[in-house]
């Protein structure tokens, strides 16, 4: 029996969303996440990140394909799609649920945005959906805990998940995953090691982390290169 291939010791991604032409600040983004990669070694994936379906714009995911072909971007192996993986985004959140680690939510965002000063979640349905209510969404009922990371562009960053972010979406009210999750679940499943991406998502960061932890998966290198 031959052995197993071994998996490069780095691998980056790049994941856009489908929701128009590829601009200038995806595309250096993509050329820094290939570039960090290349630079080691490793692989480079090509994620779309579809899975919100009102976004999706027809024929983009083709186009950015396209473009990234032109500008000599050459990419490992098939391209990923979040499309295909919402059964195994449920079944995280359902363990999540299970554990008492999460909860189900009946309120609108509005209810949210007049409930809060500071806009995070007021904590209304934390001890169980009010009566009279329906359950609309799932939310990760955050600790009182924070999460720290070095970041390779931004330094040291710290966040209180209770105090900063609050309780926040993990599956939506129109029956998908919410991005930390997707994002999360996709790079443990595409065994991504290093992170490149914009600096938009630097305060996304620790809500991911937190999740990898629970969940057990393991948490890439980041690095948050500035917006242009």
């Amino acid at each position: 029996m031959n052995a197993a291939t071994p998996q490069p010791s780095v691998r980056g991604r790049f994941a856009p969303t489908p929701s128009g032409p590829l601009h200038f600040g995806s595309l250096v983004a993509a050329f820094a996440s290939a570039l960090d990669a290349r630079s080691r070694g490793g692989e480079w994936l090509l994620r779309i990140d579809d899975v919100d379906r009102a976004r999706r714009v027809s024929g983009a995911a083709e186009a950015i394909l396209d473009d990234l072909e032109a500008y000599g971007f050459v990419r490992d192996g098939a391209v990923r799609r979040q499309g295909d993986r919402s059964a195994r985004y449920r079944r995280a959140v359902d363990t999540l649920l299970a554990r008492g680690r999460a909860f189900p939510c009946a309120c609108s965002r509005r209810e949210v945005a007049h409930g809060s000063q500071d806009g995070r979640y007021p904590g209304r349905c934390r001890n169980g959906v009010p009566q009279g209510k329906t359950a609309r969404s799932v939310r990760l009922l955050a600790a009182d805990e924070t999460i720290e990371f070095d970041d390779r562009f931004a330094g040291h960053i710290e966040q209180n998940l209770a105090g900063e972010v609050g309780d926040f979406v993990l599956w939506r009210a129109d029956g998908i995953a919410s991005y930390h999750l997707a994002t999360v679940l996709d790079d443990a499943e595409d065994g991504i090691t290093h992170v490149v991406r914009g600096a938009d998502l630097l305060a996304s960061t620790p809500r991911q982390i937190c999740l990898q932890r629970l969940l057990g998966l393991p948490t890439p290198t980041y690095a948050h290169v500035p917006l242009v």
